[in-house]
């Protein structure tokens, strides 16, 4: 690996830290090295808060060492006025003499313009290190401006004879059977803190009345969508307790409160489209999907996922509710917990 590429890693590690942590903007880090050595880092931690530039500049002791300096940064410098100023101009206003860049910026208010600008300023510019590295952190965010909707997770958890519940003549009670221990459901608690929405069908909502929160663990709620065309959800259920922002998709009219948002789907055929582009239009970039299984297949038949999480267990139940076939081979499989967890990209 050549020092470029060992500084562009460190900048996408860097940027990491703040996984989760600063919608609608992408995660960013920077690096800067003067003479081979690192004199300054930085990423951006939150939105509206400084830009992983301005914090690694910032960092830099001596500042006259910018101008016989290189920045690495993994996203193209914005160059437009946000919450913050543009990151171009400061970097050209310190007279940093070479940019590294990881991959350009698709957002429309970008999109090449920051490069551009730190060119005419007689900048060198280097493109598409470790681009492919790059793009995958922030894929959140370039599936929501290239594919104007959001980056689609779907997750479920399964016994080892591929059924996500028991029928329910075979359940002792009408909840939901829980197949996963506590290792696997913290682990799942801490992947909603780090995504913005989740949703789940009618069924789901209804039998296992789950809250779609992050009790489990630290971290901020997802906005929480539910399915209910027939408006089946009990006012009674978590789902409707005006605990946590929430939409509700229905074919009725209803009066929105507090907490919760109705959507008046007024054909049922077209609830998934109507799904995206409500979220597209609140900004919204990751959504996780976890059931139940008509739900599931719903995505997967229409083609509208990029990643699925897949919880297998030792547990046989013999019949029951079937589990999604992606007819895929898992990219990685890891034990966790009383699971062996296999993640899939579509």
């Amino acid at each position: 690996m050549n020092d470029d590429k060992i500084y562009m890693q460190r900048c996408l590690d860097l940027a990491q830290n703040a996984f989760g942590n600063t919608y609608p903007n992408p995660m960013v880090g920077c690096v800067i090295v003067h003479h081979g050595e690192i004199i300054g880092e930085g990423f951006h931690h939150k939105a509206g808060e400084p830009h992983a530039e301005v914090n690694a500049i910032n960092s830099v002791r001596n500042q006259e060492l910018l101008s016989e300096s290189t920045l690495y940064v993994n996203l193209e410098p914005c160059a437009h006025f946000g919450k913050t100023p543009p990151c171009a101009d400061l970097i050209v206003e310190k007279q940093i003499k070479r940019v590294v860049v990881g991959c350009v910026d698709t957002f429309s208010k970008v999109s090449g313009k920051g490069i551009e600008k730190l060119r005419n300023a007689g900048i060198e510019v280097t493109l598409n290190v470790l681009e492919q590295e790059s793009r995958f952190l922030n894929r959140r965010f370039f599936t929501y401006h290239e594919k104007k909707r959001p980056y689609i997770i779907l997750k479920w958890a399964q016994s080892a004879d591929h059924y996500i519940d028991k029928c329910a003549e075979a359940k002792s009670s009408p909840k939901g059977v829980r197949i996963t221990d506590e290792t696997c459901q913290k682990l799942n608690h801490q992947w909603r803190s780090q995504e913005q929405a989740i949703l789940v069908g009618t069924t789901t909502a209804v039998c296992d009345n789950p809250s779609l929160t992050t009790r489990l663990v630290e971290g901020k709620n997802p906005l929480r969508l539910a399915w209910d065309l027939h408006d089946k959800i009990p006012a009674t259920h978590n789902l409707k307790d005006n605990s946590t922002a929430t939409i509700i998709f229905s074919s009725s009219y209803h009066k929105n409160t507090e907490q919760t948002e109705y959507v008046q789907v007024t054909n049922p055929k077209d609830i998934l489209q109507n799904t995206l582009d409500c979220l597209y239009e609140k900004g919204i970039q990751s959504l996780i999907v976890e059931g139940g299984a008509e739900t599931l297949q719903t995505f997967i038949s229409a083609n509208l996922w990029d990643e699925a999480r897949i919880f297998t267990t030792k547990d046989v139940f013999g019949s029951g509710v079937a589990a999604p076939n992606l007819q895929l081979s898992p990219t990685t499989e890891t034990k966790i917990g009383n699971a062996t967890l296999a993640m899939y990209n579509s």
